[in-house]
């Protein structure tokens, strides 16, 4: 993170916050599934296979749709001379297919229109033809953020450790965010998003016009 300017980790931080709401939406609408949490979904396969529940196939179902978000997005960033903001308008239309979907009730395609655009979105920064950041999974921000303490208990200099305990924090918010919504205002639960990454794309342009 600390290799990025101000502009780019706030983007990050708002893509993860973003992914935070989407995820805990999909998560009350799904009945206990992830739609960015493919580590978790991976677990509920698990433990449903073992129990032989029909009900394992959901989340295969959804890792495949994560999955195919992920090709999709890595695919347009590489061939896009804009990646960042190729790679937030690609999600969109997921997005905005799963809101149109919830308000009709089709909530089995708006749990899996959330589950494509949160895996296409991962690839909003690329480094050398890798995802350089997780946006919408945070196990590598926390294990960084503990190096980083380590690092500062031995006596070494940790550049960066906070600003991954920050990209944390970000999804934290946007999953209380997102949660509330969904129980307090479900019919904007899907919109929500619509206009949050909107707004991403608007920003990002800026900033991909401003390093040009």
């Amino acid at each position: 993170m600390h290799r990025y300017d101000l502009p780019r980790r706030a983007l990050a931080y708002g893509i993860a916050g973003l992914a935070g709401f989407v995820d805990a939406a999909g998560f009350l609408a799904a009945g206990g599934y992830f739609v960015s949490f493919m580590s978790g979904n991976t677990t509920r396969f698990g433990v449903e296979a073992a129990t032989r529940s029909p009900a394992a196939l959901v989340p295969i179902l959804l890792i495949v749709c994560f999955v195919s978000g992920v090709a999709a997005g890595a695919v347009v960033a590489e061939r896009s001379g804009t990646p960042k903001r190729s790679v937030l308008m690609l999600s969109t239309i997921p997005i905005a297919a799963g809101a149109v979907s919830h308000a009709l009730g089709l909530i089995a395609l708006f749990v899996g229109a959330s589950a494509l655009s949160m895996g296409a979105i991962n690839n909003a920064f690329r480094r050398e033809g890798e995802v350089a950041i997780g946006v919408t999974y945070m196990t590598g921000a926390l294990v960084r953020f503990g190096e980083g303490l380590a690092a500062r208990l031995m006596g070494r200099p940790a550049p960066g450790a906070l600003w991954h305990l920050v990209l944390w924090a970000s999804l934290a918010a946007g999953a209380v965010l997102g949660a509330w919504v969904t129980i307090a205002l479900p019919a904007l639960a899907a919109w929500i998003p619509l206009a949050w990454v909107a707004g991403l794309c608007l920003a990002t342009s800026r900033i991909e016009r401003a390093r040009t």
